[in-house]
C-alpha cells in the first residue's frame, strides 16, 4: 500500500476550493430538487437532468471539506473555518507526528510544522455521495451525454474515492479504506471509462479480507486474476488465503498450484504451498508434481528447479536440495539463487551439527570435536557457494544477503586460521556499502 496521503491535493482541492460550506439543509434542498426534475418523464430523457443530478451529490461530498488546502497555517485556517472543533489529539501517521483536529464533517491533520497536510471528510448528508454522483453520471450517458461530459467525472469520482482511501488507510480505518477502494474500483468499470482501476481492485481485496469482508476479497482478487493484474505472483498468495478463510482447502491448493506454474520464483506462494501441505497433513513433496508440467513447457527454466530444491528444505530433504539445485546450475551456470540455496543447505547441516554438540556430554569431548571438525567443514562449503552467489547476483539485495553470511560464517571460523579474520573484516566492510 502507498503512503499517498501526504501527495494528495489535486483532486480534493478541484472539488473543494470554490466555494464556502453551506448548510445540510441547503445541500439537501438542491438534491431533491435535482433529484425531483429527474423523475419528470420528458426531463429524464435529457442528458442535463442528471447531470445535474451527479453536481449535486458531488456538491454534497465537497462540502465538509470546502475551502481546504494543503500548507495552510492553523491560524489562517481557524478564520476560514468556522466549525467548533470536537477534539484534539496528537497522532502518529506513517511515522511522522500530527495534531488531529476532529469537526463535526471532517478530521483535519496538521503536521509538526503547524501546517495542513491532509484531512478525511466524516459526515456527508447522503450516504456515500460519490456513488450517488457515479449512478447520475451513469444516468446521463445513457440518455445521450458525450463521452467527453461524463468521462471527466466519473474519473474524478475515481479519484476522490483512492484518495479518501489512502488516507483512511493512512491512519488505520481499514474498515473506511475498503469501502472507498472498493468504490474506486467499481466507478471505473462504468461506461465510457476507458479501462478498469487495476490497482483499486487489488487494494480493495486487500483491504476487504483485513476488515473481514472475505466474500468480497475472494470476488476482487479474483477480478484481478481476471484483469491480469497479478503482482508478480502476489495476487495467488493473497486469493489462496482468502481461500483457507472461507474453509476451502482445495481451493487454495489449487490457487496455489496456479500461481506457481506462472511464478515459480515467488516466495510468498512457494511457503503459502508448504504450510498448506503440512496444515493438512500431507506430503509437501507432491508439489514437486506440480512443477512437471511447468517443466517439460520450459525444460531451460533454471528456477523450476530452485523451487524445488527449496521445497525439499522445506520438508528437510536435503540431498534432494542439492541435486535440484545442482540441476539448476546445469541448465543456468553461475544461477545466483543455485548457489544461494546449496548455501543455506550448508547452514540447516550446520544447525544440525550444533544441536548434536550441545546435546553432548562434558565428558564427550571426543565426539564433541568430531562435531566440530564437521561443522567448520560445512561452514567452508558454505562460504564457497555464498561466495560464488555474491559474485554472480545482479540484484543488490541477493549479494546484501550473500555478504551478510559470509561475513557471520568467517566470523564463526576466527579461530581457524587468519584467513577468516580478514574474511570478516572484508565481508563487514562490503556488507557496510550495501545496507
Amino acid at each position: 500500500m502507498k503512503k499517498f496521503f501526504l501527495t494528495m491535493a489535486a483532486v480534493a482541492l478541484s472539488l473543494v476550493a470554490v466555494y464556502a460550506q453551506k448548510s445540510d439543509a441547503d445541500i439537501q434542498k438542491a438534491i431533491d430538487k435535482a433529484v425531483a426534475a429527474s423523475q419528470d418523464a420528458k426531463k429524464a430523457a435529457k442528458p442535463a437532468t442528471w447531470m445535474n443530478l451527479g453536481k449535486a451529490y458531488m456538491a454534497d461530498y465537497s462540502n465538509p471539506t470546502a475551502n481546504l488546502a494543503q500548507g495552510i497555517d492553523r491560524a489562517t485556517f481557524s478564520m476560514m473555518f468556522k466549525q467548533t472543533p470536537v477534539s484534539e489529539e496528537a497522532v502518529t501517521v506513517n511515522g511522522q507526528d500530527f495534531t488531529k483536529v476532529s469537526y463535526p464533517s471532517v478530521d483535519v491533520f496538521f503536521g509538526s510544522n503547524g501546517l495542513l497536510t491532509f484531512w478525511i471528510p466524516t459526515h456527508f448528508v447522503n450516504e456515500d455521495p460519490l456513488a450517488l454522483a457515479a449512478a447520475a453520471y451513469q444516468k446521463a450517458y445513457e440518455v445521450g451525454a458525450k463521452d467527453k461530459d461524463v468521462a471527466p467525472k466519473l474519473k474524478e469520482i475515481v479519484d476522490a474515492y483512492t484518495n479518501d482511501a489512502y488516507n483512511a488507510y493512512a491512519v488505520g480505518d481499514m474498515e473506511k479504506a475498503f469501502r472507498n477502494f472498493k468504490g474506486s474500483a467499481d466507478v471505473s468499470l462504468i461506461a465510457p471509462n476507458e479501462e478498469p482501476d487495476k490497482e483499486a481492485f487489488y487494494n480493495a481485496a486487500y483491504t476487504a479480507f483485513s476488515s473481514g469482508h472475505v466474500e468480497v476479497a475472494d470476488e476482487y482478487y479474483n477480478k484481478c486474476i481476471e484483469l491480469d493484474h497479478l503482482m508478480d505472483g502476489n495476487v495467488y498468495a493473497a486469493l489462496s488465503e482468502v481461500k483457507l478463510a472461507q474453509k476451502d482447502t482445495i481451493a487454495a491448493k489449487n490457487t496455489l498450484a496456479a500461481g506457481l506454474t506462472k511464478f515459480p520464483d515467488n516466495a510468498s506462494i512457494l511457503a503459502n504451498l508448504i504450510n498448506l501441505y503440512l496444515q493438512t497433513n500431507e506430503d509437501p513433496a507432491k508439489i514437486v508434481e506440480l512443477l512437471g508440467e511447468a517443466k517439460k513447457a520450459m525444460p531451460d527454466n533454471a528456477s523450476l528447479y530452485y523451487v524445488e530444491g527449496q521445497i525439499y528444505v522445506g520438508i528437510s530433504k536435503f540431498d534432494e536440495a542439492v541435486n535440484a539445485y545442482n540441476q539448476a546450475l546445469v541448465i543456468q551456470p553461475g544461477y545466483d539463487m543455485a548457489y544461494y540455496g546449496l548455501g543455506n543447505v550448508d547452514l540447516k547441516k550446520g544447525e544440525a551439527i550444533v544441536d548434536q554438540m550441545n546435546a553432548l556430554d562434558v565428558r564427550q569431548w571426543k565426539e564433541y570435536d568430531a562435531l566440530k571438525e564437521q561443522l567448520t567443514k560445512v561452514y567452508v562449503d558454505a562460504i564457497g557457494h555464498f561466495e560464488k552467489c555474491y559474485e554472480n547476483a545482479s540484484n543488490d539485495q541477493v549479494k546484501a544477503a550473500s555478504a551478510d553470511f559470509l561475513k557471520r560464517l568467517n566470523f564463526q571460523l576466527r579461530g581457524e586460521g587468519s584467513q577468516y579474520e580478514e574474511a570478516y573484516k572484508k565481508w563487514e566492510e562490503i556488507l557496510a556499502t550495501l545496507q
